[in-house]
């Protein structure tokens, strides 16, 4: 196993840990169903929110069936995923991709084990007396977007290829 390829397995872990203790903790120690939401900052809430649906809240269905299919395709993502982290030539798209990786299956392990993905981050903010809200979300999904944007910033701005002779 190479440097780069542990380095992407300890994020897809710690993404998935961190995860999962958040989700944890707060539906059956903090109790956020039977609080509520609960006001953190001016413009941070703590909500629970069962997300049926895809990325955003896309696609919502209760069918046993739309699930199925949304976990088998979420599940050949992350052996596509896997299969690119364990070529990957960079540290920087190895981690990166280690937390997409540790983040589908965070979001995978809700959808099998509620039903559901479990979103419980909202922000909020207040102008001229009307609020705009951001989508709902949990730390899962906070790893997916932190590993597209170094995907991203490795592809574009990372070190360049060496051209060929």
């Amino acid at each position: 196993m190479t440097p780069h390829l542990r380095s992407g397995l300890i994020a897809a872990v710690a993404a998935l840990v961190v995860d999962q203790a958040s989700k944890l903790w707060l539906l059956f120690v903090f109790d956020i169903a039977q609080r509520g939401a609960v006001r953190v900052t001016p413009f941070f809430d703590l909500v629970l929110a069962w997300n049926v649906g895809i990325s955003f809240g896309w696609f919502q269905s209760d069918s046993a069936w739309v699930q199925i299919i949304l976990m088998l395709i979420k599940a050949v993502a992350v052996v596509v995923l896997a299969v690119w982290m364990a070529h990957s030539q960079t540290l920087l798209a190895t981690v990166a991709l280690g937390l997409i990786i540790g983040g589908a299956i965070g979001n995978g392990i809700d959808r099998f084990a509620y039903g559901a993905v479990v979103d419980f981050a909202l922000f909020h903010l207040d102008i001229g007396g009307k609020t705009f809200n951001w989508y709902v979300f949990n730390l899962a999904d906070v790893a997916i977007v932190a590993g597209v944007a170094a995907l991203l910033y490795d592809s574009f701005l990372g070190v360049p290829a060496a051209k060929a002779p």
